[in-house]
């Protein structure tokens, strides 16, 4: 879903920036930029009379609905004119729907709503789900669901293009509880592109989450399996804001198909442009930001978000590494806080039992910086130290294998820590907004996909490499391995639980808050062959400060993008994608294994668990893989460890874990059954301790 809010400018003239240019710009004849990105490179989101009149026309269209008043019937959703609108019946009970005939079948791939413009609230929808239908009789599911924000903005929601005569959209709520209303000024229909390829091959982009603000930052709770979604002070904004007061968060629940919203002020921290890492407890911390020294932490249980200890050094744009002993590390992100000039920002750690952080005066950022022509202009550090690929592994270490060409090693086990080099990723150059995946944990393996040399202005690389580590301090074994079909940055990859990795969105020239450059393709590397395969393509640009994450049903968000104020690209709104294993050759869904039960919730490193598995397909393998929480394409809690199983009788298993907490990371980890042709199960969750 995107919804349209006007922007508040963060002018920033100095900074480098990126000389494509828009015919509609946010601001013309400026050279000011908002985050380094010049304002006439950013599309204007375009009038609401410019963007309908590419609709499919309404000639001859009919509607019905369950309710209305007199005088605000539901044939005035579609009569053409924004000052008339429909309305339902005040003593109506929710939920209400209204069907669209169009009297011809069409590939139908987005609608628009326009809420009333009377200057009234009254009716505007809240948790809604959008049908499909070629004879107004078999609905099937919904093709979307979710939350709109609450105002009289155009909504727009766009879904994976599917034959339709027919659409019903319903409304389950009022927006802001003042009744149970629904009203709809003008809903328009628009045409898709092709129909989707067969998922038995490619997958297939499923459902359609609408969030009531642009999730630049996602965490999956252990819990329940809900996502946690947040964007910034502003559901569709970053800049300018009352600095520490507040975070717009929302939940979507799986289970129930509905997303719930929740401005969280009691922390007093601006969550935008954190570090992110789930701890050994499955508490989701996120660190500095806008609120450059702020750290807060969500405990899914009692869903609360409580203060942690303040940053020595503020900051903003760093990554952040859970350690073997549950401790957080986190280094560079001069985006905020003091001026690198002032403060250079070397590495730190966060004890989680205490809720302090302490400097490591011997974890030095100089060594990862890339060179950024942006950093060299300003004369300062901006953009050289930001998301850094960080890994926890053995003995308290942290292995940074980019996004700079040189690699290194941090240590944490002394009082200042220590750095040393782990030389250069080789023959591959500074890959910003790249990304670093640990597929094979138990190996040591990580791939490492794409990026740019520079933050903006930047033509990207298809690279990829595999980085294999060992003890702490060594050199590692990089292997260049053939290139992704497309060249990327701001792109996603996760981790899925064949051990295959699904890399979705991004661009091949590097200009946040823009689309020109989208890749649409999607890509899935097979860590066997090491092949790259094109998948099923995706109907929603996925680029600057997009998400992604493994679902514990196997399935994989894809959602975000933008957080600009009043330009085209934001995307309010996340997208379920299927992977091939969920699929039969015929495209029909594959029987999948179900996980009945496992011996323990909690298991030590080195420990064992017996589990029993039900359901005709038989299973030969599972998976370990870390529940992870991602914002700017950086996510250092993802990593997988495939266990072999030892079958003890008929449908039960026993498993042992890795011995050293380096590769099983403390915390709470998806547990996958597996049949041989990688089908995998629903997760079960675990909780990983150290011995």
């Amino acid at each position: 879903m995107r919804t349209f809010i006007p922007l508040i400018l963060f002018l920033v003239s100095s900074l480098a920036a990126p000389q494509i240019k828009q015919d509609n710009p946010l601001v013309a004849g400026t050279d000011a930029t908002l985050d380094g990105i010049r304002l006439d490179s950013i599309p204007a989101q375009p009038a609401v009379a410019a963007v309908v009149s590419t609709a499919i026309p309404r000639d001859d269209w009919t509607v019905s609905c369950d309710s209305s008043q007199p005088g605000n019937e539901c044939s005035n959703a579609i009569d053409g004119k924004a000052d008339t609108f429909w309305l339902t019946e005040s003593s109506a009970p929710l939920p209400h729907s209204i069907v669209i005939d169009m009297h011809t079948a069409h590939i139908v791939g987005s609608i628009t709503i326009e809420p009333r413009q009377d200057g009234s609230f009254n009716g505007n929808i809240g948790q809604h789900q959008v049908y499909l239908s070629e004879d107004n009789v078999n609905w099937g599911s919904p093709l979307v669901v979710g939350t709109y924000l609450d105002n009289a903005t155009f909504k727009s929601t766009v879904f994976t293009p599917a034959n339709a005569r027919y659409i019903k959209i319903i409304s389950l709520s009022e927006v802001g509880d003042r009744g149970p209303y629904m009203s709809i000024a003008e809903v328009n229909v628009y045409e898709g592109a092709d129909l989707p390829p067969s998922p038995a091959t490619a997958g297939s982009w499923g459902l359609t989450v609408d969030f009531p603000l642009v999730p630049v930052s996602a965490a999956i709770e252990w819990s329940s399996g809900r996502l946690l979604v947040w964007s910034s002070y502003l559901p569709n904004d970053f800049t300018n804001g009352p600095s520490g007061h507040q975070t717009v968060t929302a939940i979507y629940d799986p289970a129930t198909q509905l997303v719930s919203s929740r401005t969280v002020t009691n922390v007093g921290h601006d969550m935008f442009c954190i570090g992110l890492s789930m701890d050994a407890d499955g508490r989701i911390v996120a660190v500095g930001g806008n609120s450059d020294n702020g750290t807060s932490i969500y405990d899914s249980t009692s869903d609360t978000w409580s203060s942690g200890g303040d940053l020595v050094i503020p900051r903003g744009y760093q990554a952040q590494a859970t350690l073997s002993d549950g401790r957080l590390f986190t280094i560079g992100a001069s985006w905020s806080g003091p001026s690198s000039t002032i403060t250079a920002k070397n590495g730190e750690i966060y004890d989680t039992s205490t809720n302090t952080w302490e400097a490591l005066s011997g974890c030095l950022v100089k060594p990862m910086l890339t060179a950024d022509p942006q950093d060299k202009s300003l004369g300062y550090i901006y953009r050289g130290d930001n998301h850094g690929w960080l890994f926890g592994w053995k003995d308290g270490s942290v292995f940074q294998a980019g996004p700079s060409v040189a690699m290194n090693w941090y240590g944490t086990s002394t009082a200042s820590g220590n750095q040393s080099s782990a030389g250069s990723r080789a023959n591959d150059q500074d890959s910003m907004c790249g990304n670093a995946i640990m597929y094979d944990a138990g190996a040591g393996k990580i791939l490492t996909l794409g990026g740019a040399p520079n933050y903006v202005n930047s033509n990207l690389t298809a690279n990829a490499h595999i980085i294999t580590i060992s003890d702490p301090n060594s050199t590692p074994q990089v292997t260049t391995i053939n290139s992704m079909a497309y060249p990327r940055a701001f792109h996603n990859s996760i981790i899925l639980p064949d051990g295959k990795v699904f890399v979705t969105g991004g661009q091949h020239f590097a200009v946040g808050f823009t689309e020109q450059t989208s890749q649409l393709i999607p890509e899935l590397w097979d860590s066997k062959t090491q092949a790259f395969t094109q998948m099923a393509p995706i109907s929603i640009p996925r680029n600057y400060h997009s998400v992604g994450l493994l679902m514990p049903d196997a399935t994989v968000m894809n959602g975000g993008g933008g957080l600009c104020g009043g330009c085209a690209t934001n995307h309010f709104d996340a997208q379920i994608y299927s992977p091939p294993y969920l699929f039969t050759d015929s495209g029909a869904l594959a029987t999948r294994p179900v996980i009945e039960s496992v011996s323990a919730g909690e298991v030590a490193v080195g420990g064992s668990l017996t589990i029993t598995t039900s359901g005709d397909a038989a299973v030969t393998d599972f998976a370990l893989i870390r529940i992870s929480s991602t914002t700017h394409a950086v996510n250092t809690d993802q990593r997988r460890i495939a266990l072999t199983p030892v079958s003890t009788a008929g449908n039960t298993f026993t498993v042992t874990l890795p011995g050293d907490p380096g590769v099983a990371l403390p915390g709470y980890w998806y547990l996958f059954a597996l049949t041989n042709a990688g089908v995998p199960s629903v997760a079960k969750f675990v909780k990983v301790t150290v011995a």
